[in-house]
């Protein structure tokens, strides 16, 4: 034990010297920090007397930020658990009027996580996890969002720094998901996560519904005249849960539900797929109180291109065919329900006002965009640059769709790039589903694909890809298509081609 051995030379009152000067420093060390501890109290004691509980709760959260900071970078795969988590309820906080732009805390985890992938990368390089289709479209979907500060059109480059900062790190999310999700144990705890956080989304939405709203939310929803004029329909408020508006809860009730249902695909107990069968029914039955026309039609796509792919399965063509006779039911059936006849409005578009409304906006707008095929600028139509550019051509413009919105702020160039995007993902989800052998890995790929593709459906009639939690979890879902494929390949090499021999 090499602390023990004596130098040579080296005599024992020596050493026994060193030993106390040693000791002596240590306590005086230690009262210093003690006479500094005491000193960092009386001061922190009297700010809180002088401003109050605001100023304890800014000082715990500044206490737990630090820790959770370096969580975050030391240990990325909490950090992403962290990131999943809080993209859920940042909004519901918000709602409660905390006076702090709370999306900078989503922003800053991202920003934490990309410095932990950087730092990872310089360890443990491994770049051979991006060579895929779907990566080398995100990238260029980045650098052509990066490069809008150079159009000649935008009014205003604060807006583009301002909306940059939250989009690209979004879209940098799915190179930090491929690089750290890297097992099959991990996917199936993230998908957990998932169906836990919806189940208790749905679940204030119930209470919403046949409770009341809490007293915060009442508070928020008379802030705005403008909040009533949208919520407020036929007597009744639409419902938004814990996310930031119906459109939101809507969305995310409908890829969870189509999550649910895809994982009863799995090799699981019975119980376990009745109970996720229970989850879809309670997650579609939440997703009704939205009022959210455009997210009534999703599950029905995603069902479509589920049987598509399962046409081989005689039990999913029976399911399949039930459900498109009770949804022919739901859709016909005379009623004076209020949350049904909203359902069946979705799918009769000519009869709604709203949607004629929408069809000549964008009828109005398609000369803009064809004269300028790199658009207005990034963040032209958002809330940040109406605010900014007050007096711009696209003043008082709603897009009320994804693609409307991209073409008019990147122009039909970055509609072009937006619809690609989506097509990659799809058709490289449908190629990795057919090639992948694994059960597990197959279905979690089935599943993320038709999640894929419901958000590329709901991207015409609502901005599927905005707004908390779906802005993140679409690039969760890219990354674990792209995840499982890699898995799978792992797992299961190609056989090396025999070598062939002149004689």
């Amino acid at each position: 034990m090499s602390e023990f051995k004596i130098k040579v030379g080296e005599t024992l009152s020596e050493r026994e010297t060193k030993s106390i000067l040693g000791f002596g420093k240590a306590k005086t060390a230690l009262f210093i920090g003690y006479i500094l501890l005491f000193l960092s109290s009386l001061l922190l004691g009297y700010y809180i007397i002088n401003e109050g509980f605001a100023a304890a709760a800014i000082i715990l959260i500044g206490l737990a930020s630090l820790p959770i900071a370096y969580i975050i970078v030391t240990y990325p795969k909490y950090g992403i658990i962290i990131l999943l988590i809080a993209s859920y309820f940042i909004m519901w906080f918000t709602h409660m009027g905390i006076d702090y732009p709370l999306g900078t805390v989503i922003d800053i985890i991202e920003l934490l996580l990309i410095i932990g992938f950087f730092i990872k990368q310089k360890k443990n390089p491994n770049w051979g996890v991006f060579r895929n289709s779907a990566s080398y479209i995100i990238l260029i979907w980045v650098s052509y969002n990066v490069l809008q500060v150079f159009n000649p059109i935008a009014e205003s480059r604060l807006v583009w720094v301002y909306t940059i900062r939250s989009v690209a790190a979004v879209m940098i999310m799915y190179f930090v998901f491929v690089y750290h999700i890297r097992s099959i144990e991990f996917i199936r705890l993230l998908i957990k996560i998932w169906i836990a956080l919806s189940i208790i989304g749905a679940a204030y939405a119930f209470w919403q519904e046949y409770i009341d709203f809490l007293p915060f939310e009442q508070r928020f929803l008379n802030s705005d005249p403008k909040y009533k004029a949208l919520l407020y329909i036929a007597g009744r408020w639409r419902k938004f849960s814990i996310y930031s508006d119906p459109v939101a809860f809507s969305y995310n009730m409908v890829i969870s539900s189509i999550l649910c249902i895809t994982m009863m695909f799995n090799p699981i107990k019975i119980w376990k797929r009745i109970f996720l069968g229970l989850c879809a029914f309670f997650m579609i039955w939440a997703m009704i109180f939205s009022g959210t026309r455009g997210a009534y039609v999703l599950l029905p796509a995603a069902l479509l291109l589920l049987a598509l792919l399962k046409m081989t399965n005689i039990k999913v063509l029976i399911i399949a065919g039930a459900a498109s006779m009770i949804l022919g039911i739901l859709i016909y059936v005379p009623t004076s329900n209020y949350n049904l006849i909203r359902f069946q409005s979705a799918f009769k578009p000519s009869n709604d006002a709203s949607f004629n409304v929408r069809a000549i906006n964008q009828k109005r707008i398609q000369p803009y965009i064809q004269d300028h095929p790199f658009g207005a600028g990034l963040g032209a139509v958002s809330l940040t640059g109406k605010q900014m550019v007050k007096h711009s051509v696209l003043t008082g413009f709603a897009p009320d769709s994804g693609y409307v919105r991209v073409a008019v702020e990147l122009g039909w160039v970055g509609l072009l790039l937006f619809c690609t995007l989506f097509f990659v993902v799809v058709t490289s989800g449908i190629n990795s589903y057919i090639k992948i052998k694994d059960p597990e890995l197959k279905n979690y790929c089935l599943a993320m694909t038709l999640i894929a593709f419901a958000i590329a459906v709901g991207s015409y009639p609502q901005e599927a890809t905005v707004q908390f939690p779906t802005s993140i979890y679409f690039y969760l879902v890219v990354a674990i298509i792209t995840i499982t494929r890699q898995l799978h390949d792992k797992n299961y090499p190609k056989p090396k081609k025999p070598v062939k021999h002149l004689f």
